[in-house]
């Protein structure tokens, strides 16, 4: 019997990503604090991205615009350029496949590469992974952070337990020592309800829930618990998907921070229109339709609450994807109570051609073939004039923020969470 030779896996994560670009451009602000956002003249404005000096000084990534300002009062700020960024990926993207054709991308800028078979070319996997991080900064300018492991959850936590422009090994030898004095909250796929949770119940540490009876943890926390025990425990064997391979889209979503809160019906409509039309363009460009639609949704004092509902037909309508957003509402969120962030997503996909078998059962058929047809030739004259050229006559001025947003400026910038 041969001997199991375990997995040599990266996970390369650019350091302060769209602060990095932007400092390509704007020189001037490298020894100054910085920070990318969006307006900073609207009060909702957040942001999205800083660079190290304004992380030194207590800016993190997500809050607003006025409370960074309170701790760095002389920070700079630049706008985004999502067609900059996607550039830079895909040229990062191509460096990493001159050391192996399995890359899997997690975001816009962070990236798995199993490298195992790599080893006899390039040497070991940290000898691969500071390679790479040598070539990035020589080539484009900009560093990364890259995690070493024997599977892709450890080579995650590997790229963010030191930052920026560093190799972390994390082996079978050390994980334990690496990662499980570290609180709980440090954990992938940890997030902020589910650590507190395990803080109630005396679980503080990675090595905690480690230690745990897998059982308890799943009474406690259904599947995701049983599955945080075997990430801790080192026992992930999800492969790295090879070039072009990655796994099929399981939901796409849209939300936005209006520039004011949403407090009458009409509000709502114009947001929910908005969200709901950017959300079914993407589901048709990638030949899907959605089973169901989640909501999320945000007050002005972060109070957020999560609903769903299920269709009997998979659709990729707005008009469909925003009645059933707005029941949502109705039902789940008191009438005049401001709303600051809404998310529309579609969820459950199923491919389009399923949708044709199911159609028979539910709805108007016809009416729901118009509507396909003038949405997709809505479609069409954005491809052909530009997203902003038709739309829908409730989003036409409004004061909220919301519009027409292309849908391929959105491919590769999903929201995310994480720490920078």
């Amino acid at each position: 019997m041969s001997e199991h030779r375990d997995r040599v896996i990266l996970h390369c994560d650019m350091n302060g990503f769209f602060a990095s670009v932007e400092l390509l451009s704007h020189p001037e602000l490298r020894d100054r604090p910085m920070a990318v956002c969006g307006n900073p003249d609207k009060r909702h404005g957040i942001i999205l991205a800083k660079n190290e000096l304004a992380k030194k000084a207590g800016v993190v990534t997500a809050e607003t615009v006025w409370q960074a300002l309170k701790k760095c009062p002389d920070l700079q700020f630049v706008p985004p350029h999502m067609s900059r960024y996607k550039h830079y990926s895909k040229l990062i993207n191509e460096i990493y496949q001159r050391f192996t054709d399995m890359v899997e991308p997690f975001s816009i800028d962070e990236s798995w590469l199993d490298v195992t078979a790599s080893q006899s070319l390039f040497g070991s996997g940290e000898e691969i992974a500071d390679t790479i991080r040598e070539t990035v900064k020589k080539e484009l300018g900009l560093t990364l952070s890259a995690g070493v492991s024997f599977n892709k959850i450890f080579a995650k936590m590997g790229s963010e337990y030191k930052k920026p422009d560093a190799t972390t090994v994390i082996s079978r030898e050390n994980y334990r020592e690496i990662l499980w004095p570290l609180p709980a909250r440090e954990m992938f796929f940890v997030g902020k309800v589910t650590a507190q949770k395990l803080t109630s119940a005396g679980i503080n540490t990675i090595g905690d829930i480690a230690v745990t009876n897998p059982d308890v943890l799943e009474g406690m926390l259904g599947k995701q618990g049983r599955q945080l025990w075997e990430y801790t425990n080192g026992l992930d064997e999800s492969p790295v998907a090879r070039v072009g391979e990655g796994e099929k889209i399981k939901s796409v979503g849209n939300g936005i921070t209006f520039s004011r809160d949403l407090v009458t019906e009409d509000d709502i409509v114009t947001a929910v229109t908005s969200l709901s039309d950017t959300v079914a363009g993407r589901l048709r460009k990638y030949g899907m339709k959605a089973c169901g639609v989640k909501v999320d949704i945000k007050d002005p004092y972060f109070k957020v609450i999560s609903r769903q509902k299920q269709f009997f037909t998979p659709t990729n309508l707005a008009c469909e994807l925003a009645n059933s957003a707005i029941d949502i509402i109705h039902s789940s969120w008191k009438k005049g109570s401001p709303i600051r962030m809404l998310t529309i997503t579609g969820i459950n996909l199923t491919d389009e051609i399923f949708d044709e078998q199911l159609s028979i059962f539910g709805g108007d058929s016809i009416s729901r073939k118009k509507g396909e047809q003038i949405e997709r030739t809505m479609d069409e004259v954005r491809k052909k004039y530009g997203s902003a050229s038709i739309g829908f006559a409730a989003v036409i001025d409004n004061d909220i923020g919301a519009f027409v947003r292309s849908y391929e400026e959105e491919e590769g910038c999903g929201s995310k969470k994480r720490k920078e």
